[in-house]
């Protein structure tokens, strides 16, 4: 148990720490979101330079896809390191998945765009457009990476996974060879 335990450390680690490349993907792929500030009664408002614009949905979008890849990609590689499977590796496997997804929410918001957006505009000037701070506006997102994972995992392991003895055929006494009632196999 300890060695599965330790197994399943190391994978919650390496998964969670490629969240970082995450991140980065997701702040390099993701849409910018067009601003444009103006000066109101003596103060700074910053509006949407496209107000139908879609970009904002396009930001969470990216981030949600590049999230279900890294879930297939990291259950497949943890699924080929360790067939054999067992609770603490797909424990390790979600759990590194969902920090994973925190670290790359963190890391492409602190690559974007300043977080300041009335301090952004005053610096562009009136009237000039500039990009919004990358954001995720649906938090549900970091749970795509973890559910992916643990539902490629399980397809993996139903399909591929190493089979549990038949009780029935040791019940009767027969060997792996032989069909039931020790009668050749079909």
């Amino acid at each position: 148990m300890k060695t599965e335990v330790r197994e399943a450390a190391v994978v919650a680690l390496v998964v969670a720490l490629s969240g970082a490349l995450l991140g980065v993907l997701w702040w390099w792929l993701a849409p910018s979101v067009p601003l444009v500030g103006e000066v109101l009664d003596k103060n700074w408002v910053v509006y949407f330079k496209d107000t139908e614009g879609e970009q904002a949905a396009g930001v969470d979008g990216t981030f949600t896809l590049l999230a279900l890849a890294f879930g297939l990609v990291s259950a497949v590689v943890v699924f080929l390191i360790r067939r054999r499977g067992g609770v603490p590796l797909v424990v390790g496997l979600a759990v590194g998945a969902f920090l994973g997804s925190l670290l790359a929410w963190k890391v492409g918001v602190w690559l974007g765009p300043s977080q300041d957006v009335i301090a952004h505009a005053k610096e562009v000037g009136k009237g000039v457009t500039f990009s919004a701070p990358v954001k995720l506006g649906a938090k549900g997102a970091w749970l795509v990476w973890p559910l992916a994972a643990l539902v490629v995992h399980l397809g993996l392991t139903a399909m591929f996974g190493p089979r549990d003895a038949d009780p029935y055929q040791e019940q009767l006494g027969a060997r792996p060879d032989q069909g039931p009632y020790g009668a050749p196999p079909v």
